[in-house]
């Protein structure tokens, strides 16, 4: 069974916050989902099965990144089935504003609610570069957040 239903929201998100672009985000979830129609992987668990979907799709939103030019931010009202309040809205507009690689973690944690070791082993960095990436992703949001004040 594929878990479409199960994962495509959470991988959805993903993707729209790392490329910002809904066309392109629908298009790394998809292929994120053949991959694993053609891999046919075997997992452990569901955490396994999880953690392996969101390598893959991260993997497919950086490519994308480095094969194509970025197009228009994505819209308020690509949101609204997410029901984000303005405060939402703007906090997720300051950590798309990140670089990818602290963008990446500040989502796996927050977001997604993993922990500090399980984003290490998803990303294949050790568990203190996760820790140092969620230091200076929240450094650099106080210094957003401070030019917004």
């Amino acid at each position: 069974m594929i878990p479409v239903e199960k994962y495509g929201d959470m991988l959805y998100r993903l993707s729209v916050s790392m490329l910002r672009n809904k066309q392109d985000a629908e298009d790394s979830v998809q292929d994120t989902f053949m991959r694993y129609l053609d891999k046919k992987p075997k997992f452990n668990d569901e955490e396994h099965e999880k953690a392996w979907l969101l390598r893959v799709c991260t993997n497919i939103c950086k490519n994308k990144l480095r094969t194509i030019k970025r197009h228009e931010y994505v819209s308020m009202e690509d949101f609204v089935a997410y029901e984000f309040t303005y405060k939402d809205f703007t906090i997720f507009d300051a950590v798309s504003k990140l670089p990818e690689k602290y963008k990446t973690v500040v989502l796996l944690y927050y977001v997604e609610e993993y922990k500090v070791d399980e984003i290490a082993k998803i990303l294949d960095i050790s568990s203190s570069a996760v820790k140092k990436r969620l230091q200076r992703a929240r450094e650099m949001l106080k210094v957003y957040e401070d030019d917004c004040n």
